[in-house]
């Protein structure tokens, strides 16, 4: 990822506040996280705007998590009209039927044991590993799991920081 202010970071450090946090929601759905990156306007770079996020990230309570949990769909099931979503979840476009009833199925499992859905940042993984990886996280105890969100959460805003600072104005997000 580029370390060099883009016309995108630029455009971010010179919104007012209500479209920053805009903008920022439609990255994470915690208002918290996003009222933390404003306040810390503006980034010299796009590495700072990360450690922004990341130092941010950190600091959400389990119930600024639960509000950014909430804004992501089940893996297998991206919101229809969501772009990011879909091409986020784009490894489990061309998974089997067989793939995608044992996703659903280990997402409710996931969900019923938690209380919020399986999140991974999905991009670039397949089906299969995100199968592998829900498989292999049901077992664990709320409090791993809730840090693993948070990694996770943290991954996955990274990418879409990256994408908000590099899109030119008037291209789609």
């Amino acid at each position: 990822m580029s370390s060099s202010t883009t016309p995108g970071l630029a455009r971010f450090n010179a919104a007012g506040d209500g479209s920053a946090e805009a903008a920022l929601h439609e990255v994470c759905a915690s208002r918290a996280w996003g009222q933390a990156l404003c306040a810390r306007r503006p980034f010299a770079t796009t590495e700072a705007l990360f450690a922004a996020s990341d130092a941010a990230m950190a600091e959400l309570t389990a119930a600024d998590l639960a509000e950014a949990m909430a804004g992501h769909p089940p893996i297998g099931r991206p919101k229809p009209g969501d772009p990011t979503s879909s091409r986020e979840q784009s490894g489990m476009a061309a998974s089997s039927d067989a793939l995608r009833t044992e996703m659903l199925e280990l997402n409710l499992a996931y969900q019923e044991k938690f209380g919020h859905v399986f999140l991974i940042c999905a991009s670039g993984r397949t089906g299969e590993q995100m199968r592998d990886a829900v498989r292999n996280r049901i077992d664990n105890s709320p409090e791993q799991e809730r840090e693993i969100v948070r990694r996770e959460l943290g991954k996955i805003n990274r990418i879409r920081l990256a994408r908000m600072t590099q899109t030119a104005e008037g291209d789609a997000a």
